[in-house]
């Protein structure tokens, strides 16, 4: 398996999955959104809606309104509990992230082809220790990634279906992005677009 240091802290696994896991995983993500839909996330106090769709897996999922950014047990429309990670998720983590506690969030970002993600960081959880692991499906992102201050000099790079990524360490709260998604790059998904999964550890493991 390929690996390719993009910078410090930064590692991409081109083709990690193979086009049967890719598959699978996309039948695994339509059991895991008949029970969380996705939903339309807004920015905090203005309430402007993000332009991708979002939904969860794992015991906390992320979700973002008026209120602010945060962790949550409970998908925000329904009320009910997020559905478990598929296996070949939290085997991507145990093979990749090269930290010994499990992940708690699978963040699941849907990407339609005028969709984007301004440079951001993930600040929201309790464990900077743990890296981050995003995995690819369907049309490659032109993906940005950076430093630990705004402004400063960034890396491109582009994520295709089945590639992983993580970053940790000293880039663990690097800005990050999607700066354009190359539509019809995959036929991965029938529909077109991108799915991006975000694993991460939440809470800080008890000694």
């Amino acid at each position: 398996m390929t690996r390719l240091v993009v910078a410090p802290g930064v590692v991409h696994w081109p083709g990690y999955l193979g086009p049967e896991a890719q598959a699978a995983l996309v039948a695994d993500l339509r059991v895991v959104a008949a029970r969380a839909p996705f939903f339309q996330p807004r920015m905090p106090k203005t309430g402007k809606p993000f332009s991708v769709r979002m939904t969860n897996c794992g015991a906390l999922g992320w979700v973002s309104d008026e209120t602010g950014y945060r962790y949550q047990p409970l998908h925000p429309a329904t009320g009910e509990p997020w559905p478990p990670m598929p296996d070949v998720l939290t085997q991507a983590w145990r093979d990749l992230a090269g930290y010994p506690h499990e992940p708690e969030a699978c963040l699941v970002n849907f990407y339609a082809a005028d969709a984007r993600m301004g440079l951001h960081q993930d600040r929201d959880e309790q464990d900077f220790d743990a890296p981050v692991l995003s995995l690819s499906l369907g049309d490659t992102a032109v993906f940005r990634i950076g430093g630990t201050q705004r402004g400063g000099k960034t890396v491109s790079l582009k994520l295709a279906s089945g590639d992983a990524l993580i970053f940790g360490g000293e880039a663990r709260l690097a800005y990050h992005g999607i700066d354009r998604i190359l539509a019809g790059s995959s036929a991965l998904l029938p529909q077109g677009g991108r799915i991006n999964l975000t694993l991460r550890r939440v809470t800080r493991p008890v000694a």
